[in-house]
């Protein structure tokens, strides 16, 4: 998915805003999902709710106003609750890494209690082929 820089993105430096890379991993794992026929609001209407659990990410290097950014996501542990992507936002022109994370996500229902990950979605992300 590619993102550009928008002046409104950046802090009193001229730099992305570190909460805003959040939404941009955000915005990558709801497209990751669509690419692959997987619509995050109809699974929340079925009951299966995707909140984010836990984040771990290293800063890298800035981004600046008008740069054109792209984030790859890539499963790397699939529970039968939880799973874990890799989300790396990196410099269009440079292809260079800013941002590095790894996001954890639960499966729980609209009750906020756990529940399995649908089986099609675990196939799909365990299967090695649910790639950027």
């Amino acid at each position: 998915m590619e993102i550009r820089i928008y002046y409104e993105d950046t802090d009193a430096a001229g730099v992305v805003y570190h909460a805003n890379y959040i939404k941009y991993l955000e915005r990558a794992r709801t497209e990751f999902f669509r690419r692959h026929g997987f619509m995050v609001a109809k699974l929340a209407d079925e009951g299966f709710v995707f909140p984010v659990v836990r984040i771990e990410m290293d800063f890298k290097a800035p981004a600046l106003h008008d740069d054109l950014l792209t984030v790859e996501t890539d499963p790397v542990r699939v529970g039968g609750s939880s799973f874990t992507l890799n989300q790396k936002i990196l410099r269009k022109r440079d292809n260079k890494t800013l941002a590095d994370a790894f996001v954890t996500l639960a499966c729980i229902s609209r009750e906020h209690k756990a529940r399995r990950i649908p089986l099609a979605i675990r196939q799909f992300l365990a299967s090695g082929s649910a790639t950027r």
